[in-house]
């Protein structure tokens, strides 16, 4: 989807399919399954094809992750800032994604910003997860924006309203609207021509994400110490075993590993510092982050095509 963005000729075609890759990005949320917390400076380095990508935990309170990824061949680079504030509101929790997200195609010289949707994971009456809210995405060497919603989920949903998302794509300097969004981020989405009233599907989920890959170790040799598939290798393996209570020690043995390594940084007055990445944080823009590296190598880590 990255490749088609690149490869198609006018601004308006590669604008709609940078719409579509990032409704790509939603997955269905599974409730009850709780991810690793990542511990400071955890890393995760893989490749897919010519896309290589790194991302690297930046803060631990707040958590805070940067990603940076480059694609040589196609001239493409992705820049990511982004850190979860959770709302609580009795019955629910609502999880705000903060920080930029940038996509560059370097062939056209264009920069595309965009924002996550919110995921809210519902404890009653229906226990259940899902992306929710509004996301923009602006390029503004085109002046093309785009609006989308992601309409939560009534207590008693039904099929057909089941994670719907509608938008718009228009001209910010006019504010004409080019193009009505219309669909379910986990099936298809749809795109209309307010001319023409001719409507297109921009996106089909199972098209997309059957056949997916796991991602394989190609080079152990080569992976980091603070890849994530080595700091959580234990606990991982304990879990597919369903050895709760290991663990569980594997857990707590990870978590106080970072508070000695943390009293250590203490007791010598140093500061913890990236390895990839530059961060700042201000009140004004929040946590950015750019990578020190221009381009991200090859994984040892790769996804299958």
């Amino acid at each position: 989807m990255l490749s088609k963005c690149n490869s198609l000729e006018s601004p308006l075609e590669r604008f709609t399919a940078v719409v579509a890759w990032s409704i790509s990005m939603n997955r269905p949320p599974v409730f009850g399954s709780a991810p690793y917390n990542p511990v400071l400076g955890e890393t995760h380095h893989v490749s897919r094809g010519n896309l290589n990508i790194l991302l690297e935990q930046v803060s631990h309170h707040p958590p805070v992750t940067a990603l940076h990824a480059t694609d040589e061949k196609e001239n493409i680079e992705i820049i990511w800032c982004q850190h979860p504030a959770p709302k609580f509101y009795g019955a629910s929790v609502e999880a705000e994604v903060h920080g930029r997200r940038q996509l560059k195609l370097l062939n056209h010289n264009e920069t595309y910003e965009m924002n996550s949707p919110k995921l809210c994971i519902r404890f009653l009456p229906v226990p259940g997860a899902d992306w929710v809210g509004n996301v923009k995405i602006k390029c503004y060497e085109t002046g093309l924006e785009a609006e989308l919603f992601y309409k939560a989920n009534p207590f008693i949903a039904l099929r057909r309203n089941h994670r719907a998302v509608k938008g718009k794509i228009y001209n910010s300097s006019s504010s004409k609207i080019l193009y009505e969004i219309d669909g379910h981020w986990d099936r298809t989405v749809s795109l209309k021509d307010v001319n023409n009233g001719k409507s297109t599907i921009i996106y089909n989920a199972k098209e997309v994400l059957t056949g997916l890959k796991a991602p394989i170790v190609k080079d152990l040799e080569e992976m980091w110490p603070s890849e994530s598939a080595a700091v959580w290798s234990e606990v991982s393996q304990y879990i597919m075993r369903q050895d709760w209570e290991k663990a569980s020690e594997a857990k707590k043995a990870v978590e106080e590993k970072q508070r000695k390594l943390l009293r250590e940084r203490e007791s010598a007055g140093e500061t913890w510092v990236p390895k990839h990445f530059t961060v700042t944080c201000n009140k004004e823009r929040g946590w950015d982050c750019s990578s020190i590296k221009k381009v991200v190598p090859p994984a040892p880590i790769v996804v299958p095509l």
